[in-house]
């Protein structure tokens, strides 16, 4: 089946000033696709990658908010941050050329070399201290885009990837639920999150580590967001005492920024951040699944489903919450 995104993409870079040659007979090919519509493609040449330094782009403008990503990828290169610079744009359309920050995720290296792992992190965390100074007109992470996220995880999880009825009880206890997360949510200082901090959008680089990519729906948000993004990801568990060490240590360093006070209570602000992100994230990855037919993240759903029941088993505002998924979603898992 011809692939006519992909032709017009090939098409445009060919016609479009890049400051590189693209030879005629170069081929456009995919180098990966992600969680949303967008897709990423290299030059070959006799089935070689053409070292052109740019990666080029599909998002189809129905499906993505090109403007946003252009407009952070911006504000991120002038805060110093190692990020895909757009170096030409057809917005109407969806193409972008953008610079190439290679193919080593963080994710690959930390399997295949987790001794890295701590310096990779450190990286990470002060990727995330950069961010925090970053300058950009975004939306607002407000009470009814959290409830929104929250509410996926009924909707799409529960009703139609498990196929439980949703009683009046159950609806109204994850109502109040989502209402408690959202109300601790917002009582965190609001700075620039990235929203999917996570290993799989980080790229390990000689310079200026990481690189940071799928930026494009950042907001002005709680403070302990992108750091549940990083150690509660959904694609590698750390240990408990691990991951409270790294709370620690970044409550420390926003207090020494005067983003927080010592009365701050990070910990439990991050624990209850990561339950309102890990009712989303399995909420869109049965989304993923059932409406854009991508099953591949199902798997990664019982780590998210631990660290659901981890958070709400600590606090007891949450009991409600660990009765249930003990005993309606646990016994339905794996998917």
């Amino acid at each position: 089946m011809k692939d006519v995104r992909a032709e017009a993409l090939a098409r445009w870079a060919s016609s479009v000033n890049l400051g590189v040659e693209i030879p005629e007979d170069a081929d456009l090919q995919p180098v990966s696709d992600d969680a949303s519509f967008r897709r990423y493609f290299r030059f070959l040449l006799q089935g070689s990658p053409l070292d052109l330094g740019l990666v080029f782009v599909d998002a189809p403008p129905e499906h993505e908010d090109n403007e946003s990503f252009v407009r952070i990828s911006a504000a991120l290169g002038e805060a110093g941050l190692n990020c895909p610079r757009v170096v030409a744009s057809d917005l109407e359309q969806g193409f972008m050329a953008v610079t190439d920050l290679g193919d080593t995720l963080y994710l690959e290296v930390m399997i295949s070399n987790p001794g890295r792992i701590p310096g990779l992190y450190e990286d990470a965390v002060g990727g995330i201290l950069r961010m925090m100074t970053v300058k950009c007109d975004l939306p607002p992470y407000n009470r009814q885009r959290l409830i929104d996220e929250m509410s996926l995880f009924h909707e799409w999880f529960l009703r139609q990837q498990l196929q439980i009825k949703v009683s009046r009880e159950m609806k109204t206890m994850l109502d109040q639920t989502y209402d408690y997360l959202a109300e601790r949510a917002l009582e965190q200082p609001a700075l620039f999150v990235h929203r999917d901090y996570h290993c799989r959008n980080l790229m390990v680089e000689s310079l200026n580590s990481p690189g940071v990519i799928d930026f494009q729906d950042a907001v002005i948000g709680p403070v302990t967001y992108d750091l549940v993004s990083l150690y509660k990801d959904c694609y590698y568990r750390f240990d408990r005492r691990d991951v409270e060490r790294a709370v620690e240590d970044f409550r420390n360093r926003l207090i020494g920024l005067n983003v927080v006070d010592e009365s701050a209570p990070l910990l439990e602000w991050f624990d209850l951040m990561g339950v309102q992100r890990h009712l989303k994230c399995a909420g869109i990855f049965s989304r993923l699944n059932l409406r854009d037919g991508k099953p591949g993240y199902l798997k990664d759903i019982p780590l998210v489903i631990d660290y659901l029941q981890e958070a709400a088993d600590l606090y007891p505002e949450l009991s409600a919450l660990s009765g249930f998924l003990r005993e309606q979603v646990q016994g339905r898992l794996p998917l």
